[in-house]
């Protein structure tokens, strides 16, 4: 591509110079940052110095959060205003939170996480989107003076679990509050912003495709670092390596001549094994026939010392499975593999003595500290949702300082967290969903080697994907160049949602509210585009009945005997096993449509097959038309529905009551139940109401708070009737069980999902724990890492916290008790 002219360069200065006159806030802030912003940055930021939202949706280590940042300056330069930063993780609320303590000072941020209240009355507030969800929800006196709100990662909205939450906040906040929506790369990105642009006003939608760093990648094939594109042709045209297709294709070619080669030497093979009877020494396969070719994958300790010499590191192996990733750590531990200098052992150390002192001594054996101490004193690490939160956040740490070089983590690292690397190695491109093993999408191909380069430190980032059976350099390919990660809503109204809405607005203003959600949005859109195609086959359908028209009669009545007739007989060919009365009935009706075809006036007509081929295809569309019209039906309106069939629940259980004129409000127990939040939120509130948990002490009120936020693995059997803490916990749980079985068949009733069991799986382990119970024992009961029971722990607390506030007394004194129990040694731990 060649320069631009003198004159064109000239008029590219003046036009920038206008700009930063119109707006001299950006340029002073463009002008004070370590690196020269690009021009999505400056576009999103004159957009917020214009008194306009903006989405910016841009690849991951973009730097998108700069316009983030912009908008936390802009409220600190207006005496009273605050800006909330919002993230979907307690760890990159932690991560912002220092980030920007750093710039203001720790006077002027706060962070609220749920288990963590800083400073929450600051100016400037770092949290999760659901502490701003509720502070809208209970009108909270902090909300006063609000001027932005950054939501990053807004992507998440497509979560099914905690998605709702970004739409909630959303449509709730104030008009006069500017919305800052940082999301990754999406198909979508203009729909979404049409929709931010509806329900928020003015918003600039900014996409940018260009990653900071550019991203190379390689097919490692034994020891060789193949490029996956033809250099000469670039990523956009998808052109691959002539060599790795000639490796596929001499590979295909051989395979069955391979097979039969195995299958001739197997009884050979055999032999020779049995005479031999020696142990496979040093790991090896069995050297194969030389006649069978296979491309022998090399080990990971040689894959990161090969990566060393190339000059790739640091580096992050994705490994989709948690033992995968402890066990290469272990591998390359054990090969002797050490990336670290003396001094960086040291300073490796220090940082680990520091952000560690907290945890009890007798733990740390437990916990596997000295090995995993060592194992960083390598250089090398795991990362993935087991580990310890205190370990995961020193990794992260060190990673960032350039003290660990290798990383093996599962795909929850390509998350958000800021830990770029030099290269992204991925050992698989598929993944066990919980059901089956299926391929990695586009979407998170592209967010996993997102990963790859650090701005202002690489001047490239490598993505490596190893080489093995069945590899496709084509579909790779395909992968890398596509940017097809579509945001679909996953909106759908609570009973908590909706106590909360009919307290605010009325039921009739609340259903408006739930219509103009992005779920129905986009589900109007979808209508919109289905009415179109009904439109379009319609036309066609008339074309297909003016074609099939009869000069004898009504050939459109004629085809219609003919088609049923046609399906009984094809029945009573299929249903051979009915009974004698039903064949007979069967037979008589045949009989009687045959009399009526052949009477039929068209049935004379000598064009009649003819017209009988245009009534087909008439019949067939107008089947099609008819299955798109149910849809569209099914989709109009379909939050209000099902908002409607909530509504009715909580009014069969009388959290709602409708008076004479049909006004809809809340009674006693729906208050109470606006202040319950999660996936259990009528299953609690009933329960408070009932008093089924008022003989609980401490410890059995935290395993039955437990076991209503724990998910079971799918291979979880539960604990048995043996497995329960004695005492109260046993009869309140079964009572809790009862109680949502009741509440599962008044949903079904009213055509909503219910949901899942109760899962006591961690009860024991739980009740232990608040018991002051050794975290060994409790590990064991729990049967899992000290990062699931932590993550569970804290769920556990979330629900304990809320309970402290709602329930009556002695539950709610309970709770706090509870509470304290729980939020003990590692649990209690913070790395703020």
């Amino acid at each position: 591509m060649t320069d631009p002219a003198p004159a064109e360069r000239y008029a590219r200065a003046r036009e920038t110079a206008q700009l930063d006159r119109r707006h001299p806030i950006t340029a002073d802030f463009a002008a004070s940052q370590r690196f020269t912003l690009d021009p999505f940055q400056i576009e999103g930021c004159r957009a917020l110095e214009d008194g306009r939202s903006v989405l910016v949706a841009a690849p991951t280590g973009a730097g998108k959060t700069i316009v983030g940042e912009f908008a936390v300056h802009l409220a600190m330069r207006e005496p009273g205003d605050k800006a909330f930063y919002t993230t979907p993780m307690k760890a990159l609320s932690n991560q912002k939170f220092r980030e920007l303590q750093d710039v203001y000072g720790p006077d002027e941020v706060g962070l609220l996480t749920g288990d963590t209240n800083i400073n929450g009355s600051a100016r400037i507030v770092v949290m999760t989107t659901e502490v701003l969800r509720n502070m809208l929800y209970a009108d909270s006196p902090a909300l006063r003076g609000l001027r932005y709100v950054i939501m990053d990662e807004v992507h998440y909205l497509a979560d099914r679990f905690r998605g709702a939450v970004w739409e909630e906040v959303i449509i709730h906040l104030a008009p006069s509050v500017r919305l800052v929506s940082l999301s990754a790369t999406v198909s979508n990105a203009e729909e979404f912003g049409d929709w931010l642009d509806t329900v928020r006003g003015d918003t600039e939608v900014i996409v940018s495709e260009t990653r900071p760093v550019p991203l190379e990648q390689h097919v490692l094939v034994r020891g060789d670092l193949l490029p996956l594109f033809d250099d000469r042709a670039g990523v956009a045209t998808a052109q691959v390596n002539q060599e790795l297709m000639r490796i596929r294709s001499f590979k295909g070619q051989n395979f069955e001549r391979n097979h039969r080669v195995q299958a001739a030497n197997s009884a050979r093979q055999a032999g020779y094994e049995a005479s031999r009877r020696r142990p496979n020494r040093g790991g090896k396969r069995p050297v194969r026939s030389a006649n069978v070719q296979r491309i022998e994958r090399l080990d990971r300790p040689d894959v990161v010392e090969l990566l060393g010499r190339s000059n790739l590191l640091p580096a992050i192996f994705f490994i989709f499975s948690r033992a995968g990733c402890d066990a290469a750590v272990q591998q390359v531990r054990r090969s002797g593999v050490r990336l670290t200098s003396p001094d960086e052992r040291r300073e490796i150390r220090a940082v680990i003595e520091e952000r560690t002192r907290t945890l009890l001594e007798e733990d740390l054996a437990v916990l596997g500290f000295w090995e995993w101490r060592e194992n960083l004193e390598r250089g090398v690490a795991s990362h993935h949702a087991g580990l310890l939160p205190a370990f995961k956040e020193v990794v992260e740490e060190l990673f960032q300082r350039k003290l660990v070089k290798v990383v093996f983590a599962t795909e929850t690292l390509a998350l958000g967290i800021n830990m770029p690397a030099r290269t992204v190695v991925l050992e698989k491109l598929e993944k066990f969903n919980g059901e089956a093993r299926v391929a990695i999408t586009s979407g998170e191909y592209t967010q996993l080697t997102g990963r790859a380069g650090r701005r202002g430190i690489d001047v490239e980032g490598h993505a490596v994907i190893q080489w093995t059976e069945g590899l496709d350099p084509q579909a790779v390919a395909a992968l890398a160049s596509r940017r097809t990660y579509p945001l679909n809503s996953s909106f759908r109204p609570t009973y908590n949602m909706a106590v909360n809405l009919i307290d605010q607005f009325g039921r009739a203003k609340a259903r408006e509210i739930l219509e103009s959600s992005f779920a129905q949005f986009q589900a109007d859109r979808a209508v919109v585009g289905i009415a179109r195609q009904v439109r379009e086959q319609e036309e066609s359908l008339a074309g297909y009945q003016k074609a099939m028209t009869c000069d004898r009669g009504d050939f459109a009545e004629y085809s219609r005997i003919r088609r049923e007739l046609s399906d009984l007989e094809k029945t009573n060919r299929k249903d051979a096993g009915a009974s004698r009365r039903t064949r007979d009935e069967r037979q008589r009706h045949i009989d009687g449509l045959r009399k009526q075809m052949q009477r039929h006036p068209c049935h004379q007509c000598p064009d009649r097959e003819h017209h009988a081929r245009w009534a087909e295809r008439y019949w067939k569309l107008k089947r099609e038309i008819d299955r798109l019209r149910r849809q569209i039906d099914s989709r109009t309106g379909t939050v209000a529905r099902i908002f409607d069939r909530v509504v009715d629940v909580l009014g069969a259980l009388e959290y709602v009551s409708v008076d004479a004129e049909g006004t809809t409000t809340l009674t006693p127990a729906g208050r109470t139940m606006r202040r319950i939040y999660g996936e259990r939120d009528l299953l609690v509130a009933e329960s408070l109401r009932r008093g089924i948990w008022k003989d609980l002490d401490a410890a059995s009120l935290a395993a039955l708070a437990c076991s209503l936020v724990y998910e079971p693995r799918r291979d979880d059997a539960g604990p048995g009737e043996r497995g329960l803490p004695r005492g109260p916990f046993r009869p309140a749980f079964e009572a809790t069980l009862t109680l949502w079985q009741e509440l599962d068949d008044v949903e079904q009733e009213h055509r909503l999902p219910g949901t899942e069991p109760v899962a006591a799986g961690l009860a024991q382990a739980m009740h232990t724990w608040a018991r002051g119970g050794m975290l060994d024992r409790v590990l064991i009961e729990a049967d899992m890492a000290a990062g699931d029971f932590v993550r569970w722990a804290k769920q556990t607390i979330d629900l304990l916290d809320q309970l402290s506030l709602v329930a009556d007394q002695p539950i709610a004194g309970t709770a706090r008790k509870a509470l304290d129990a729980v939020r003990r040694g590692i649990v209690a731990y913070s790395g703020v």
